[in-house]
This record gives C-alpha cells, structure tokens and sequence, in this order.
C-alpha cells in the first residue's frame, strides 16, 4: 500500500510574503506536489510570480503543476498541469508539454470522466469535493467509496480534493486517495502546524 501524500495547491495570492510561506509548508512535511493555481492574471504576470515558487519547490523535489494553463506550464518549463473540464484536453496537453509531463484531470465524482481521462492518458485523476470548501464553488459531492472503486480497478493515482482538513482525512486515506489535495486548511493558518497535523493523520 503507498502511503498517500500531500498535494498542496496554491491561494489565489501568491504575491509578498508567499514564497516565505512556501518554503515554510514544504520544510514541515513530505510534500509531493505544488499546484500553481491563479486567476486573472496575463501570463507574463503570471510567469513572473511562478518563478521563485518554481525554484522552491525545485530545490526540494517537489512537483510544479500549473493549474489550467497549457500554454503557462509550457511557458515555465512546469513538471506538468491540472485540467478542469473545460481546459483543453489530456492529448493536446500532451503534444505541448511533452512525454515527460504530469497531466492531471479534474473528474467531479463522475466515475465515466475519470475513465475517459484514463483512456487518454492522464498520469492521475483529481475526484472531489468531499467537503464543502471556500475555496471555490463546487457543484459536485464525491463520497470515498469513489475512491475505494477507482484505486481497487485503476493503477492511475487519484487525488482527493475539496474542503480537506487534518480532521477530516483520514475516511480518504483509507478508501484509497494516493494524494489529498488541500488549499484553505493549509493557507488559512499557520501552514507549518497545518502540514505537520496531516503528516500525522497520513501516517
């Protein structure tokens, strides 16, 4: 059984004291990626901020995947990118980014979009939200038995998403999630506590 691990996604603000932050989170626990995930910004802005993230989680082998952007990740060299629904797909992903790039797929708590990213080629599949979140408006419920389906048929990892906190993890770590991926309950405090309570809760 490979334990799972943590995938941290970024806040909407990644400007001023941040990169401090990041490097904070990242030295408070194993953590095996970083989303990059930024709104309304042009891409040069965007590249700009990226660049320090981008050396942090380099110097620490964390993954960088970039949220949405095909064009962003390509732009930054990025370990890979998260695609929702409507960003593209796994194959033109691909043929831009390369063999070597991480493409992950937001699937809901739809079990025949998580096949189909599979079918495509998809290196995981993002299922949630567990729980309500503020960090986005979310339409879709998951519950963990998905994840139970997903991992007992599928060798593709799956990320559990969607108003993650240390208290409420451990049903996804036992139903199967390879990653949970958590924003607020990191962000919203003091992210070395938070990093070092689901590192316990993981174990």
């Amino acid at each position: 059984m490979i334990q799972t691990q943590l995938y941290l996604i970024s806040p909407l603000d990644v400007g001023g004291s941040f990169p401090e932050r990041l490097e904070r989170a990242l030295g408070a626990g194993e953590v095996a990626a970083f989303q990059y995930r930024v709104k309304g910004l042009d891409q040069h802005e965007a590249a700009r901020l990226a660049g320090p993230l981008q050396e942090i989680c380099a110097a620490r082998e964390v993954a960088f995947i970039v949220n949405d952007s095909i064009a962003l990740a390509k732009r930054l060299k990025a370990d890979g990118v998260h695609l929702g629904q409507k960003d593209g797909t796994v194959k033109e992903a691909r043929e831009v980014l390369g063999r070597e790039a991480q493409i992950g797929v937001t699937c809901h708590a739809s079990r025949h979009l998580a096949m189909e990213a599979g079918e495509a080629g998809a290196d995981y599949v993002a299922f949630g939200a567990f729980f309500p979140t503020t960090t986005k408006v979310t339409e879709h419920r998951a519950e963990p038995e998905i994840l139970e389906w997903w991992s007992t048929l599928f060798e593709i990892p799956c990320v559990a998403i969607g108003g993650i906190t240390p208290d409420n993890c451990r049903p996804l770590v036992e139903a199967g999630a390879d990653f949970l991926a958590v924003s607020g309950a990191v962000w919203g405090g003091d992210e070395t506590a938070a990093v070092a309570a689901f590192a316990k809760k993981i174990a």
